[in-house]
């Protein structure tokens, strides 16, 4: 693994360690070693590295909102007041547990944000909540019918090792 312009670049074995873990968090190093064939020494040097470079954010369980019976899930561009910033608005943002993500976007609105709530009911409550958030002016918001491609990033991870083999 070097670093590259301010970019991590893996090798194969970053690679394989990533996938590998990201399948079965719970694998342990020891047995992650016996399987990739490599020393437990390198894996828990591998995951440090990965870590400490900020290319692995942690090896917790993905949570389906849809099973804490949050089955809505939508998009809300958020146009801000233009004093005060970005970071008051998503620090406050971040106190509501319905908002699962928030970026600063380019484009006709400020802010988008990903949301879920438990009907669509729900879902008026949680944008009345966001549009009450002092530095938001307005709100547009757009219903998920259904998840085409889940969050992914395995197949970038993949993209990325074989432009790099070795490890």
């Amino acid at each position: 693994m070097t670093t590259t312009g301010g970019a991590v670049s893996i090798d194969e074995l970053d690679g394989r360690l990533i996938e590998l873990f990201a399948a079965e968090p719970r694998v342990g190093v020891l047995e992650a070693s016996r399987r990739l064939k490599v020393a437990r020494g390198t894996v828990q040097a591998r995951l440090d590295r990965l870590a400490r470079d900020g290319v692995t954010r942690g090896f917790g369980p993905d949570i389906d909102p849809a099973a804490l019976g949050y089955g809505v899930t939508a998009f809300v561009t958020l146009q801000l007041q233009q004093a005060g910033g970005h970071d008051p608005v998503a620090t406050r943002l971040a106190q509501v547990p319905e908002v699962i993500e928030l970026h600063t976007i380019t484009g006709p609105g400020d802010m988008l944000c990903r949301i879920v709530a438990r009907s669509n009911t729900d879902l008026q409550r949680v944008i009345d909540v966001i549009v009450d958030v002092a530095g938001v002016e307005r709100a547009s918001s757009v219903i998920s019918l259904a998840e085409q491609v889940t969050y992914r990033t395995l197949p970038l991870v993949r993209a990325v090792a074989r432009a790099r083999p070795g490890g």
